[in-house]
């Protein structure tokens, strides 16, 4: 089990309940491809860098979970599908990372 990291952009223009819709979706799909939810974060409604389908915002959520490595690919292959994620990273933590997004993590809750 690999431990990775998906941070995705969803259209700004979905209401609440489209967001919670899409975000189970893809939570409920690692879980049944074998992977261990580690945490998640809603970020909110951000400001893009640069316009992405035309446009200046959307929502950010950070999923941090340990999956087989051969679950990525179809999972990746999901949000290409998905009309309403404008993008999406996952990267594969190293022992630094994990160590940090801990940190990250401990931090959040003592601020919260």
């Amino acid at each position: 089990m690999n431990h990775y990291e998906t941070v995705f952009i969803l259209n700004p223009v979905l209401s609440e309940t489209q967001i919670e819709e899409t975000v189970k979706k893809f939570e409920d799909f690692l879980i049944t491809n074998g992977a261990k939810m580690v945490s998640k974060e809603d970020w909110g409604l951000k400001k893009l860098a640069y316009p992405i389908q035309h446009k200046k915002s959307g929502f950010y959520h950070l999923f941090e979970f340990q999956a087989p490595g051969e679950a990525i690919g179809p999972y990746e292959l999901e949000f290409r599908r998905d009309e309403r994620i404008m993008r999406f990273l996952t990267v594969k933590l190293d022992k630094h990372a994990i160590a940090w997004a801990e940190k990250r993590r401990t931090k959040l809750k003592a601020n919260a």
